[in-house]
């Protein structure tokens, strides 16, 4: 097993293990105060255990190495985790609303809010913690699924602040109704996230461009521009996981030869594989130059040349996607 995803799957158990704790804190938080608002928080942390288990298997099976079934890998599996999670988490903010509502017609008596705030408050800094230890692993190891999951905790602190911040208010008013109230907001904050986890999740599964990833690769080529370099275009960028495969079209001069246009080749296969800290794989295409490419042809030393340069073409996501070579 690579480095990398050694330390992926250690982040996510440990973190896995602390929900459990911070679960059963929030549980016995609600057994003392019967509060609904305390109660949609625990029902999300049994959603948080669920979806780090999930995940755990998720980056367990994105560790295999390629086989002849699966020869892009298993990364894939991350995006269906993420989709999981928020699919859980959707669900949880409805049966929170739901019961809120029925406790709004059927109301129960709630008891020693401050031994729950304070029970909440706690749980609700270690999730950040939580949160913020996975986000940072997942940034530096190019995991959509720590990302996922650090981002669930975190929003989950924030549901468990205010949710603290009710309960005062609750004991400072004694409106018992304002805990169905808050209950319903938490709800509807929860299912926000539980929806853009599922679209983020959607997004990878159909190969939707990311534009910020995009926009990296052209940086680096723009940064080391060769004059050799005429265009790049027909770029596409798929991700798997932690892993990328990018393939596109360079057009070089067409009286090359093989091994100075494979050199050319070598030369961005080097750098973006740089950016992307080895999780890349590359398919690049050589075009030869037609005879409109001269006027923005930067190529100084061509012996060929039928028009004089004009002009030259910064790279970016609108041209160097398109499948046609560049031209003025």
């Amino acid at each position: 097993m690579e480095k990398s995803s050694y330390i992926k799957i250690k982040a996510i158990r440990n973190v896995l293990i602390a929900g459990i704790v911070i679960m059963l804190i929030k549980f016995i938080a609600f057994f003392i105060t019967h509060s609904n608002a305390i109660l949609s928080d625990a029902l999300e942390s049994i959603i948080n255990v669920v979806a780090g288990a999930f995940a755990y298997y998720s980056l367990k099976v994105a560790a295999k190495p390629k086989d002849i079934d699966h020869p892009y890998g298993h990364g894939k599996i991350e995006f269906i985790s993420a989709g999981f999670e928020g699919g859980l988490i959707l669900l949880a903010g409805i049966v929170i609303i739901g019961k809120s509502i029925m406790n709004m017609l059927h109301p129960i008596p709630i008891d020693k809010l401050e031994v729950g705030a304070l029970l909440a408050t706690v749980a609700g800094i270690a999730n950040f913690l939580l949160g913020r230890f996975l986000i940072k692993t997942g940034e530096n190891h190019k995991s959509i699924t720590l990302i996922a999951d650090g981002k669930h905790l975190q929003s989950d602190t924030w549901s468990s602040l205010g949710l603290v911040v009710g309960v005062v208010i609750i004991h400072l008013t004694g409106l018992v109704y304002l805990d169905n109230v808050f209950a319903i907001i938490f709800g509807g904050i929860i299912i926000f996230t539980g929806y853009n986890l599922v679209r983020k999740s959607l997004a990878g599964l159909m190969d939707e461009a990311d534009e910020s990833i995009i926009k990296g690769v052209i940086e680096v080529l723009n940064e080391n521009r060769n004059e050799n370099w005429i265009d790049i275009h027909n770029l596409r960028i798929l991700q798997y996981g932690s892993s990328y495969h990018i393939d596109c079209h360079i057009t070089l001069p067409w009286y090359n030869d093989l091994k100075t246009s494979h050199d050319e080749l070598k030369n961005i296969e080097e750098l973006i594989t740089a950016k992307f800290h080895d999780k890349v794989e590359l398919f690049i295409h050589p075009d030869p130059c037609l005879p409109f490419s001269c006027s923005l042809c930067q190529l100084t030393a061509c012996a060929v040349r039928i028009r004089p340069f004009e002009s030259k073409i910064e790279w970016t996501s609108a041209n160097v996607m398109r499948n046609e070579k560049h031209r003025l």
